[in-house]
């Protein structure tokens, strides 16, 4: 069959393939793949999630129910990976395997150790004097311009009653206005 036929580029490393794996089970897959000799990877992406204590930085699948793997030799067949505990089938595009080349997944692993990295500052989206606008319906959609960003509130000057006043709201209550 066709599928077992392990791709290889002109670098001569295999290509990657992609899983499509079962809901949430992207880390049973990628041990249960190294269980069997493939390299694998599963890219992560660093959130952070408010909690009584503070932030607390999170990593959840950047391509959820998906996951990268190629053989770690070229006699090794893809075959296998179909009954894999954890993996619901091989991404396929007609009956062809979908392949990447590993200059794309090298820049994926870029983009992920970049935004590990990255403070919670950093990655909120919401920059001091950026225009904004309060989501809550019974404040009239109300735009303001933001003053501070902290790892749990947002404070915004509003103009309130013709008076210019400091409010203090979750980043979820903002979003960024035209």
């Amino acid at each position: 069959m066709n599928s077992e036929i392990v791709e290889i580029d002109q670098t001569g490393l295999s290509r990657w393939y992609l899983a499509y794996t079962k809901p949430k089970q992207e880390s049973v897959a990628l041990f249960n793949l190294e269980q069997q000799g493939f390299e694998a990877y599963l890219p992560l992406f660093k959130k952070f999630k408010k909690t009584e204590q503070g932030p607390v930085a999170l990593f959840e699948p950047m391509f959820p129910r998906y996951i990268l793997f190629r053989p770690r030799r070229t006699e090794q067949s893809i075959s296998a990976v179909r009954s894999t505990k954890g993996v619901s089938n091989l991404v396929r595009f007609g009956f062809e395997p979908a392949l990447l080349h590993d200059d794309v997944v090298q820049r994926i692993r870029q983009m992920e150790q970049l935004r590990d990295q990255a403070t919670i500052e950093e990655l909120n989206q919401l920059k001091v004097g950026q225009k904004v606008r309060l989501k809550h319906t019974a404040l009239g959609a109300i735009e303001g311009l933001v003053q501070n960003v902290s790892s749990k509130r947002v404070a915004v000057l509003l103009e309130i009653l013709g008076r210019p006043t400091v409010v203090q709201v979750d980043h979820h209550q903002v979003e960024a206005s035209a």
